[in-house]
């Protein structure tokens, strides 16, 4: 029987699973809009990034679409720069984190809370991007045209094999009808040497 004090009788804890599930899904609405409101953060951040970068993507030749200034949605808002780089936001919602996917896994070309040293970054990479494509395309065409040349050559070589067989084929014939005339006219002059001996 529990104790009576000061005329009051205390009242046993009562637990509520209502009360409970209540105060969980409270929690977890407070939750969920602290992690919106970081994402609106860091797509707002990332927005300002890829509005500075808008004039140098324009610049980009037209035939050029390894490129792509995108915001990707979800938990770590992204803005892609190429199919193996990007852009995120860092957990202290200031800083920039350049991340670029490799054979050796994933690198971090640039940490920075500055948007220009960002921006001049993004804007260095794509440069060389574009030059090294120039670069296997140029070499592509090298290599198509050497390919080219040798094939010219070796029609070229197997024309002038097929002349000369033609020419030595020519002359064989020639060779021999020669010396068939000339062994003709012997066997004629043998013939009429001896079939009509001159008298002595």
């Amino acid at each position: 029987m529990p104790v009576v004090k000061d005329n009051v009788v205390p009242h046993s804890r009562v637990r509520s699973l209502r009360e409970a599930i209540r105060k969980v899904q409270i929690g977890e609405v407070e939750r969920s809009d602290v992690v919106i409101e970081l994402q609106d953060t860091e797509r707002a951040r990332l927005e300002m990034l890829a509005e500075e970068m808008k004039d140098v993507f324009k610049e980009i030749p037209e035939d050029d679409d390894q490129f792509s200034l995108q915001i990707a949605a979800g938990s770590m808002p992204r803005l892609w720069i190429d199919v193996t780089s990007h852009v995120v936001v860092g957990g202290d919602r200031r800083t920039y984190r350049f991340l670029k996917d490799t054979r050796l896994g994933r690198v971090v070309i640039l940490e920075t809370p500055e948007i220009d040293d960002m921006a001049d970054c993004l804007t260095e990479y794509i440069a060389e991007r574009i030059l090294e494509r120039e670069k296997a395309l140029e070499g592509d065409w090298l290599n198509r045209r050497l390919r080219e040349v040798a094939l010219e050559n070796s029609v070229a070589k197997t024309k002038e094999e097929a002349k000369s067989k033609r020419s030595l084929h020519w002359l064989t014939v020639a060779a021999t009808f020669a010396f068939g005339l000339c062994a003709g006219i012997a066997t004629l002059v043998a013939y009429a040497w001896f079939a009509h001996p001159m008298p002595v």
